[in-house]
């Protein structure tokens, strides 16, 4: 008798044992996440295939979906572990890329290493290095996308960007021209070719504006007119360039960076006040855009109003840290 209780125990026990291996998974410290829906049935499935890389797939996506990204990055993480394949890889490093840009770069280089060909997860790396500030790194890793990909639109596009800024602008607008030669219809493509014709006073950009303008038969865009508007601002056609900012936010209301434009327009010919309202406009639409508080901080310093001055300069800064200029700007009113 006592040693079929022993045998009964000692089943217990393992019984005990294998339930607290199957519930493994409530360890996570997203447990009370996981545990409620719409993950519950996901989480359910993964207790009964713990090895099944495709479930912690599908339940990163869910995650990610309904931006919990910390519970998805782990799911990720844990699909590519069990399976190498490209999609697990993307998404996992997709999720690093918005807050750790080193640590992408550090998984990106291995996983190529696991799938050589893969040019999504070498677009990926090329993103990285560029959220990195390692613009050489990523403009030869485009090259050598380019070279295996030559019409790579989207990648053409990004090879611009870091050229632009080396300052390589007469090279970036002839990749871009190239591009737009292959996707005339890319209105993302256009507005960038627009915004570089119009930086570099290049008489192109009121063409390719025009087009555009003539194919919004609901009038909805603003920024062909805010292209042409730097464009004329650029070329010291101060009064045609406050003319099309005006026209651009007739058709946007909420286009601050064409009130930011206006404003410059208007702080360069010294009418600080008009440029003033300007801003504080733009300001009253966004309270938490910091190129508004920045330049009624410039207006209020050159009207003489120094505290003022100081205080919107400080609340650009705190609105985006990498601010310099606002920082400076405050900086330099002293205490």
């Amino acid at each position: 008798m006592k040693r079929f209780a022993k045998i009964i125990s000692r089943a217990v026990i393992l019984m005990i044992l294998i339930s607290s291996c199957n519930d493994k998974g409530s360890d996570s410290p997203f447990s009370d996440i996981l545990e409620k829906e719409p993950y519950a049935s996901l989480t359910d499935s993964i207790r009964q295939e713990p090895d099944n890389d495709g479930i912690y797939f599908r339940r990163a996506v869910l995650l990610n979906s309904n931006n919990l990204p910390e519970p998805a990055l782990e799911d990720f993480k844990k699909a590519w572990s069990l399976k190498k394949d490209e999609r697990y890889a993307y998404g996992f490093s997709n999720l690093l890329l918005d807050k750790k840009p080193d640590s992408a770069i550090q998984f990106l280089n291995d996983a190529i290493k696991e799938l050589p060909n893969s040019f999504l997860l070498q677009l990926t790396l090329a993103r990285s290095y560029d959220a990195n500030g390692k613009t050489e790194n990523a403009l030869e890793l485009v090259n050598k996308i380019l070279q295996a990909n030559p019409e790579q639109v989207d990648v053409m596009k990004m090879k611009a960007g870091l050229l632009g800024k080396k300052g390589n602008n007469a090279e970036a607008i002839s990749i871009l021209e190239k591009a737009y030669s292959l996707t005339p219809y890319d209105i993302e493509l256009n507005y960038e070719l627009a915004f570089k014709y119009a930086e570099s006073k290049n008489p192109r950009v009121i063409k390719l504006c025009d087009s555009l303008i003539k194919v919004d038969t609901l009038n909805l865009h603003a920024e062909p007119y805010y292209y042409k508007g730097i464009y004329f601002s650029n070329m010291n056609d101060k009064a045609k360039a406050l003319s099309l900012f005006d026209e651009a936010l007739q058709h946007d209301y909420y286009y601050l960076n064409a009130y930011i434009e206006k404003a410059t327009v208007l702080y360069d010919q010294r009418k600080f006040g008009d440029a003033l309202k300007t801003v504080q406009l733009a300001n009253t639409i966004s309270a938490t855009f910091p190129d508004a508080y920045f330049w009624m901080g410039k207006c209020n310093e050159a009207m003489g109003n120094l505290t003022e001055a100081k205080l919107n300069y400080q609340r650009a800064f705190s609105l985006d840290n990498t601010f310099t200029e606002a920082k400076e700007a405050a900086d330099k009113l002293g205490k």
